[in-house]
């Protein structure tokens, strides 16, 4: 089946999950995110975030319909799916006495065969060259910092060549510097590598920098979506967050978020 123009990209329609009687997502909707951009998702703690994309790459069976260029993925065998949708947790540190280059190559092994090509090596290598790691392929990963260890962990992921790549809060542990290094690459990759890259992420501003659009989740459902310029406004913040905001756009069009107080601080 080869999809129409009008169908490439990654689609939600409806999408729901509970654990027990306890609803988390009541109705995701989204409309097609296409190739080669970051969409950012935002909310606040315990909105959903992490159960949407697990239920996006298969891990949870939650109901409706998650298309992928035109294909409805619940219709695959969860190792078809997890091929083309591939998650990254957020606490994805490995205690396996491996090389970066070693552990890259494993996680491809694991996404196809135990025997190793000329191409699985090759493709480790590519990987490890886009994400301007290659310097470390000989090292050990006990040896490496956290920041050097998040990018092997982004890499363990690309090097499977997945079409939708789903990153939870993979700057969390970063200081300020290596959280826009990180960042920085990952959007020349999407680019590069013409992935529909999904990150969540609870910094508003870099959401704004870095996503070419941000889906925002509450109480379930789809709160807002679209461009970060037009869903990053002040009346959003205090809607979705409780808090007060100034927001304003930067000489290049960035939404830039300044937070004052708490809306019970002034309600």
């Amino acid at each position: 089946m080869v999809a129409t123009a009008a169908a490439l990209g990654l689609h939600v329609e409806g999408l729901q999950f509970s654990y027990g009687n306890h609803a988390v997502l009541c109705g995701v909707d989204l409309a097609q995110l296409p190739a080669g951009q970051i969409t950012a998702v935002i909310g606040p703690n315990a909105t959903g975030k992490t159960t949407f994309f697990k239920c996006l790459a298969g891990l949870l069976p939650g109901k409706g319909r998650v298309i992928l260029n035109g294909q409805d993925l619940s219709l695959l065998q969860h190792a078809a799916r997890t091929e083309q949708v591939v998650y990254l947790p957020q606490e994805n540190q490995s205690a396996a006495v491996l090389t970066v280059f070693e552990a890259v190559l494993l996680a491809r092994q694991q996404a196809a065969t135990w025997r190793v090509t000329d191409a699985d090596l090759a493709s480790v290598a590519a990987v490890l060259d886009d994400l301007q790691i290659s310097d470390l392929g000989s090292r050990y990963l006990n040896e490496l910092s956290g920041g050097q260890k998040q990018l092997v962990s982004i890499a363990q992921a690309l090097v499977r060549q997945p079409a939708v790549l789903l990153l939870d809060e993979p700057t969390s542990s970063l200081d300020l510097q290596r959280q826009l290094e990180v960042l920085s690459l990952l959007r020349r990759v999407t680019v590069k590598r013409n992935i529909i890259t999904l990150i969540a992420v609870h910094d508003l501003n870099l959401a704004a920098r870095y996503a070419s659009r941000v889906i925002v989740l509450q109480g379930g459902t789809t709160f807002a979506a679209g461009p970060p310029a037009e869903v990053l406004t002040a009346a959003m913040i205090r809607r979705v967050y409780g808090v007060e905001a100034r927001v304003s756009l930067d000489d290049q069009g960035f939404a830039q978020v300044i937070a004052l107080r708490s809306v019970r601080d002034i309600d």
